[in-house]
């Protein structure tokens, strides 16, 4: 075990990193501050200085209770921790813009990652790497192949296992696919959400009875739900904030069900899963479930292995 120590369900006392503070990462530090009563600190960085004073500042004039303490991590120690969240963007897209905004950052954010995955990879992290900012499975597949490359570019397996890398992107698209499913009198506890955070994504109505059409259908509702908020002008980062960061994160780390991209067929595949000391294992067999969800399921995990020779760069 290296200095950073490990995770495991049910441990209390925990370090967590958070790198960003756009406006997920200052919505899931609040979060965490508010909810997460097992951490000890979390310690924070952004390249803009300005808003580590801000969130130190306003995060300690909380109301005493049970909450994790919030301060100022060096550079030099951005690895000293159990967990690192990684939710800074190059940019993300403007109100207005078009097409997917989510794969529209997966080149400027490759590139941001490399630091980071360097940096996790010299210290020897033993801890959690969460990836939060857009595209997370393409960004997962990232950090693994850039943390395992030599100075050459030869991947050497010297950097993360693939076991310490989660992407958090899933949960929020479960939460939008239960929204709709209220909004046509479904149970939304018998919704399932599969695979990534955005296209690609598989809904399904209910795994033991299933109906294909209207999971297709509520799984087009549930991409486009993000096009719904910027029509109203505002960017779509409260409920992912949430949704697929804070409250996934929490259940990993108390050993309860989570939503989490994790290695999956040699991709990070997004899927309910729940965190062992042996990483995290899926909550459903695949070759178990109905046919044609099976058949959404395989083709989408055809379709982030196409993705694979650009996360090697």
């Amino acid at each position: 075990m290296t200095k950073n120590g490990s995770l495991y369900p049910g441990r209390t006392g925990l370090r967590l990193t958070l790198v960003g503070l756009g406006d997920v990462g200052g919505t899931l530090l609040t979060a965490l501050k508010l909810l997460g009563d097992e951490i000890d600190e979390i310690g924070i960085y952004d390249p803009y200085e300005p808003l580590i004073d801000r969130y130190c500042m306003e995060l300690g004039q909380v109301l005493e209770r049970p909450s994790p303490k919030i301060v100022r991590r060096a550079p030099e120690a951005l690895f000293d921790c159990n967990v690192f969240l990684f939710a800074a963007s190059q940019g993300v897209p403007p109100v207005g813009a078009e097409g997917d905004v989510r794969m529209a950052q997966f080149a400027g954010n490759r590139e941001l990652l490399k630091k980071y995955t360097r940096q996790a990879r010299d210290t020897e992290f033993s801890g959690l790497f969460c990836q939060v900012s857009d595209p997370v499975d393409l960004l997962c597949q990232c950090v693994y192949w850039q943390s395992n490359s030599d100075e050459n570019g030869a991947f050497d397996g010297r950097g993360l296992r693939r076991e310490q890398i989660v992407g958090f992107g899933l949960g929020v698209m479960a939460a939008r696919a239960q929204y709709y499913a209220r909004q046509r009198g479904l149970d939304p506890e018998k919704i399932a959400a599969f695979g990534p955070h955005g296209a690609g994504l598989v809904v399904a109505n209910d795994l033991e009875n299933y109906d294909d059409e209207l999971s297709r259908a509520l799984t087009a509702q549930t991409v486009e739900a993000n096009r719904e908020v910027r029509a109203l002008g505002f960017k779509p980062y409260i409920a992912p904030a949430l949704s697929s960061a804070c409250i996934s994160l929490l259940n990993l780390m108390r050993g309860r069900p989570f939503y989490g991209a994790i290695p999956t067929d040699g991709v990070w595949f997004g899927t309910s899963a729940k965190w062992t000391e042996r990483g995290a294992a899926p909550l459903y067999d695949v070759s178990a479930l109905p046919p044609l969800l099976r058949g959404r399921i395989e083709a989408a995990i055809r379709e982030l292995k196409e993705w694979e020779p650009q996360c090697k760069t």
